[in-house]
């Protein structure tokens, strides 16, 4: 996910995509763990989409104070 697409959706589409990527982190640790995971780098890229999401959250929550 690009940051341009993260910056286009609202707050609550944003709580509801972080959401979905946390269960989503949760199972792939959880295949990883059972020795099921197929696609190792799908980890980093949920992780790394995370982080662009708290990030721009995060951006908003200081230009609104």
């Amino acid at each position: 996910m690009k940051p341009a697409d993260i910056r286009a959706k609202t707050d609550d589409e944003l709580a509801g995509e972080l959401d979905r990527l946390g269960k989503e982190m949760f199972n792939l640790r959880f295949q990883r763990a059972n020795g099921q995971l197929e696609n190792t780098a799908r980890v980093r890229e949920v992780r790394h989409d995370i982080a662009r999401i708290k990030t721009i959250l995060g951006e908003r929550r200081r230009r609104q104070a």
